[in-house]
């Protein structure tokens, strides 16, 4: 339940009567933000009365009389304009003129009113208003959670990056200044550490770019028909070498062809994130099986592995943003932390999920299941209209 406050302000004390008549009990429904809106009224005789309780504490939602006495509606709205920039402001008033209307609407009022008025006429008033209320609040909400979002990413962008930064940085004066002596071949270690420490920042920027790209609805989609047994094998062919170093196993177990409606780089993401994981958590001369199953429009892409596996409490946080595991087993093991929310993301794009099974020092097996909804043709589309 979320309580609304109104200031009904009018020179009338039967009018005033009449609107907390009408708004007794009164409440509204809007499932679309999972709340109900009751509303908790005062009111005020005079205009000048109105403007100081609109300083101390503005209202969600006025009820303005425009003819008020002294300090006509206008006024009060010219005067509280700044202590109340998101008040919802419904101008009452027996003249409904057009000049009258655009000078309220220039004030800041946002409806009008009509004097007299019945209780269903009041009612419908302020449940649009309140309504408009409530949606902009959930809009600066958003944007206060966007912005807070844009500066945590920066704020770990910076802290994630001054390791490897620091590391390559300290390799490269070690090489400068020959710390190791003039043979060459003694400084293959460092290069090669180097390397590494690029390929984390590397992997970290571009697991960011995804993240803010897709929590601001950015990311540019084409669907197309995807064949997700040719993606598995080229996400496997990608881990072929890390995989043969370490003697792990990487095997398909799918129908000769599994076409979706998809876009083709979200389905290589999924099944990157799946496999590469698959193969960094596991242990040496382990096993990975990626299987594909379709049962109607819904597809299941499961990925197991013989890994490290992960503790009950841990599964439960897997899929945060920003979230690594860290145990003895995962100490040397790089990553950022965003790849499985990003993962969740996209499946949810599909009206899919992911989840885990694990046991610790046994293995995981990671479940992503997606729907096939094919978009109409265009040409469809174009028949359709006409």
């Amino acid at each position: 339940m979320t309580t609304l406050r109104i200031l009904a302000v009018d020179d009338e004390p039967s009018m005033l009567a009449g609107m907390a008549k009408a708004l007794h009990g009164f409440t509204v429904n809007m499932p679309e933000l999972e709340t109900t809106i009751d509303f908790a009224l005062t009111a005020a005789i005079r205009g000048s009365d109105a403007e100081l309780m609109i300083e101390k504490q503005a209202p969600d939602v006025l009820l303005l009389d425009h003819k008020l006495p002294v300090i006509d509606g206008l006024k009060v709205l010219r005067h509280t304009r700044e202590y109340a920039p998101h008040m919802e402001t419904v101008m009452v008033t027996p003249y409904a003129s057009v000049e009258t209307a655009i000078a309220a609407t220039q004030e800041g009022a946002g409806s009008f009113l009509s004097k007299p008025f019945s209780a269903a006429e009041i009612r419908h008033a302020v449940r649009n208003a309140a309504k408009r209320v409530m949606v902009a609040r959930r809009a600066r909400e958003l944007q206060e959670e966007k912005a807070q979002v844009r500066l945590e990413l920066t704020r770990i962008m910076g802290h994630e990056l001054k390791a490897p930064l620091g590391a390559v940085s300290g390799y490269l004066y070690l090489l400068r200044d020959r710390t190791l002596g003039d043979e060459i071949s003694k400084y293959g270690s460092l290069v090669d550490r180097s390397l590494l420490r690029l390929d984390q920042m590397r992997k970290l920027i571009i697991d960011m770019l995804d993240a803010t790209r897709l929590e601001a609805g950015q990311k540019i989609r084409e669907i197309v028909p995807v064949d997700l047994v040719e993606s598995a094998r080229m996400s496997m062919d990608l881990m072929t070498h890390d995989a043969e170093e370490r003697g792990i196993t990487v095997a398909l177990h799918a129908p000769d062809a599994l076409t979706m409606h998809a876009d083709q780089g979200e389905i290589d993401m999924m099944y990157n994130n799946l496999i590469s994981n698959a193969v960094k958590y596991n242990r040496d001369d382990g096993r990975v099986d990626v299987t594909l199953t379709q049962d109607g429009n819904r597809i299941t892409v499961a990925v197991a592995d013989t890994g490290i596996g992960i503790s009950e409490a841990d599964v439960k946080k897997l899929f945060g943003e920003f979230v690594r595991i860290k145990n003895k087993n995962t100490r040397n093991i790089l990553g950022s932390g965003l790849g499985l929310s990003i993962l969740k993301r996209l499946a949810e794009l599909y009206a899919g999920t992911v989840n885990v099974d694990s046991v610790e020092n046994q293995g995981s097996t990671f479940t992503l299941t997606l729907t096939d909804n094919p978009l109409p043709p265009a040409d469809d589309d174009a028949a359709t209209e006409a």
